[in-house]
């Protein structure tokens, strides 16, 4: 009834024209914000206006520091195995044991699969029987030659059945070799029945299983072993780039670093192995081969991969964070934070620079450059240097504890600003956020930043200041 009398007579002095200075403490009942107080008030809680002076601003800065910063060249390639070797049989037969897994670490000589050798083993003793029975002839014709040559030297034969008997001999010393060389071809035959890895490698997906009929004529193979300890990577460079690289090859080993896929980690490191021999006239690039020893596996054949050539080293060069170079109709430049706390503009000239870094010339070692809050920059603009914002993952401070009805803050507690407790004086009404019984109840909840359960913390408590960015 409170309420309504109020807003009774509130209309009643509107319509007469007469001007009423609300007290403090009224409140319209559907307002759940606490009053603003006008600047210089009490309470030390107040907002500046529009029109009140301006600030320094906030910036980052980062000091100019002096560093050994190494030149890279970047580049995309494909990972190619060291060598690949599809693994086919040699001799026509039935598959009867394999005995690798599917990506399976394979030395060369390991057995991989065996082929029926029946027919194979048959071939050999062939051959070998067929050896032993002409050298029982070539025994025998030898002990011919013998008795022919003594009755030669009395007259009993004649020379020419000598001679005839020398010649027999003759040929059944070849015909004993051309056996041997078909014993050697069927023991190599029937070896082949023996499928063997020629090269140290990992197994890839088994294209034949056990049981099956194979055939030397079968161009899919049975198996692909590919080295890939170590492995090729196969890229190309610009060829604006290929004199710098040839320098820096002719002076010695380049490292080439393969990358992942966000160009921040290095997976491996290598070696630069070749340069081609002619730049491709469609890409006006020219390719490269470089080599890593993949130890932990980073790479795989077949994936592309982002590498990176160091191919020589500024010594002693001036280094800012590439956020503080900024360009503009001059060329390139930085804002120079001075000792009076203003911000002064520098052309620098631009050597190479990356995501994080930048090599520039026209700053001196000390110098601090701003990196982030640039919008309301100008020449001889007053700058407050903030310390950054945490890192993502840095623990959060503490939240201010919420008070309760009757806590008594701590001692040495500073109040929260707004929220400075008023005396009780005349004319001065309640406290602000206090209720008094019977009046109804506020819309939204208790009032924001009054003493109670509920009230929210200060206005910036346990937070890191703002910083204005670009």
């Amino acid at each position: 009834m409170r309420t309504i009398g109020r807003l009774a007579l509130l209309v009643l002095l509107l319509a007469a024209g007469i001007t009423l200075v609300v007290p403090d403490d009224w409140r319209w009942p559907w307002s759940s914000a606490p009053a603003v107080q006008a600047p210089g008030g009490g309470g030390g809680g107040g907002r500046r206006g529009r029109g009140g002076p301006a600030g320094p601003v906030a910036v980052l800065a980062a000091p100019v520091r002096v560093a050994d910063v190494p030149v890279t060249i970047d580049g995309v390639g494909t990972a190619r195995p060291a060598a690949t070797v599809t693994v086919r049989s040699q001799v026509d037969g039935q598959l009867v044991e394999v005995r690798f897994r599917e990506g399976q670490d394979v030395r060369k000589g390991d057995l991989l699969a065996r082929i029926d050798p029946t027919i194979y083993q048959a071939q050999l003793d062939q051959a070998l029987a067929k050896k032993s029975q002409d050298e029982a002839q070539l025994d025998n014709a030898r002990r011919d030659l013998d008795r022919y040559v003594r009755l030669a030297e009395t007259n009993s034969v004649t020379k020419q059945q000598a001679d005839t008997q020398r010649a027999v001999v003759a040929q059944l010393v070849a015909q004993v070799q051309a056996d041997q060389a078909a014993i050697d071809n069927a023991r190599a035959v029937l070896g082949y029945t023996r499928i063997v890895s020629p090269i140290d490698g990992r197994t890839g997906i088994r294209v034949v299983d056990e049981g099956n009929l194979v055939r030397a004529s079968d161009a899919a193979g049975l198996v692909t072993v590919s080295q890939i300890r170590p492995i090729s990577v196969l890229f190309s460079i610009p060829q604006q780039q290929l004199q710098r690289i040839a320098r820096a090859l002719a002076a010695g080993p380049v490292q080439v670093d393969a990358l992942d896929s966000d160009n921040q980690n290095a997976v491996d490191h290598g070696t630069l192995q070749v340069i081609d021999n002619q730049v491709d006239p469609a890409t006006g690039s020219v390719r490269m081969k470089a080599e890593f020893p993949n130890r932990d596996l980073g790479l795989w054949p077949g994936g592309f991969v982002n590498v990176r050539l160091q191919v020589e080293t500024l010594r002693g060069v001036t280094v800012t964070p590439t956020a503080a170079v900024q360009r503009g109709p001059q060329g390139t430049f930085v804002y120079l934070v001075k000792a009076d706390d203003t911000v002064t503009v520098r052309p620098v000239s631009v050597v190479q620079q990356d995501d994080v870094q930048a090599v520039i010339t026209g700053v001196a070692l000390g110098d601090r450059v701003v990196t982030s809050g640039f919008s309301r920059l100008s020449e001889g603009t007053r700058v407050s240097v903030v310390e950054p914002p945490p890192a993502a993952g840095a623990p959060a401070p503490a939240p201010p504890a919420a008070s309760t009805p009757g806590a008594t803050p701590a001692a040495g507690a500073a109040p929260a600003a707004g929220a400075a407790e008023r005396p009780r004086g005349q004319g001065e009404g309640r406290p602000r956020g206090e209720r008094r019984p019977g009046d109804p109840a506020t819309p939204g909840g208790p009032r924001q930043g009054a003493a109670g359960t509920g009230a929210a913390p200060a206005a910036g408590a346990g937070t890191a200041p703002a910083v204005r960015t670009p």
